[in-house]
């Protein structure tokens, strides 16, 4: 993996379409689902919204029909399904006798609204492009699981970040659909505090770029990305973010190299629409809903998700099968990037899916 992507470019890791180190990533498909007329909660309807997705093994059903293996796995803010081919992940998850083994499991992989070949605004709509929330993003998913592939039950819902939280959507709106869930790196309340302000520092330095136009810009905007590394701030860990710039000349270095890459690989549009789509996200409320085992993983050094306000702990009780991790942080933990670590959090989906009839 190049050394950019280990200095905390979270945006590049989540978007590489790297292949596992999984000889067993049997029958890798990819493929397009076109939901006709999608209505928003906005109220915004698209005549086509496109949703890519990409599958490693083979769907298998029991004597009624039920598929029995597949297992969604949905991807976090800046990503696309092929983030999960990382050989950090897919490398620890996907392989012969791994828990996620491509073999035994049907594994979906889809873009989210808004990302890699599912539409977004980029793709020519601009600021034209319906206004999407989580709600809809989960519900598109379903369109694509049941309508597009043709699965009417899920083994496991494994989500980080984004995905987590979408995880958490997944157990409340279609609690008899999936036998397990699995959120990771993320909290079941509406997104406040500091994880708001700092995602409103970067939706307000694309709004407010003279460039924007509204969104309706043909030549990209540039002002706004000097603000971008507020995101490795927020999500990597400052023992390797010391690391990677341990002078003032290096830290000064670090950040024009993290601009530099913002410039070439993020489109304003569609990096405003991805942060301001968790405007509906609070989970709260229903949690009672949720009757599949959840077990919900967070690490102790992010940032985002901080652990000193104790939220996890207080709202796993309202879920009647939940249980709650909080994985210490330690030599191998890089804050709110821990979730790219398979290798630290697999031992809690091996004992989630242990549990499993």
């Amino acid at each position: 993996m190049p050394s950019m992507l280990m200095t905390g470019l979270l945006a590049l890791l989540l978007t590489a379409p790297l292949q596992a180190a999984a000889p067993g990533a049997l029958d890798q498909k990819e493929g397009d689902f076109v939901a006709k007329d999608f209505r928003f909660q906005s109220g915004e309807v698209l005549p086509e919204l496109r949703l890519h997705y990409t599958t490693l093994g083979r769907p298998e059903r029991d004597a009624a029909g039920r598929v029995t293996n597949a297992v969604l796995l949905l991807h976090g803010t800046t990503g696309t399904g092929k983030s999960f081919l990382a050989p950090s992940l897919g490398g620890e998850l996907f392989g012969p006798g791994q828990p996620l083994d491509a073999a035994r499991h049907y594994l979906i992989l889809p873009d989210g609204i808004g990302r890699g070949g599912s539409s977004k605004p980029s793709d020519g709509p601009r600021a034209k492009f319906p206004r999407y929330g989580y709600q809809d993003v989960v519900i598109a998913q379903h369109l694509l699981v049941t309508q597009g592939l043709g699965v009417n039950h899920l083994r496991l819902v494994l989500g980080t970040s984004m995905g987590g939280m979408q995880t958490w959507l997944w157990g409340e709106r279609y609690p008899d659909f999936m036998d397990a869930l699995l959120p990771i790196a993320s909290l079941p309340t509406q997104i406040a505090g500091r994880n708001l302000l700092w995602r409103r520092l970067l939706t307000e330095s694309i709004r407010q770029d003279p460039d924007w136009q509204g969104g309706n810009y043909k030549t990209a905007p540039t002002h706004w990305v000097r603000s971008y590394p507020i995101f490795t701030l927020m999500t990597d860990s400052p023992v390797r973010l010391q690391g990677q710039g341990p002078t003032r000349e290096e830290a000064g270095a670090l950040y024009d190299r993290l601009v530099a890459t913002s410039l070439k690989s993020l489109d304003a549009n569609d990096t405003l629409y991805w942060f301001e789509s968790s405007y509906d996200y609070n989970p709260e409320p229903e949690l009672a809903r949720i009757q599949a085992p959840l077990l919900a993983v967070n690490f102790a050094d992010d940032l985002i998700n901080p652990v000193e306000l104790g939220t996890l702990e207080r709202l796993i009780r309202k879920v009647p099968k939940g249980r709650a991790i909080l994985v210490p942080a330690g030599p191998k933990t890089i804050g709110h990037q821990t979730l790219t670590q398979a290798a630290i959090w697999k031992p809690y989906l091996m004992e989630l899916l242990k549990g499993l009839p």
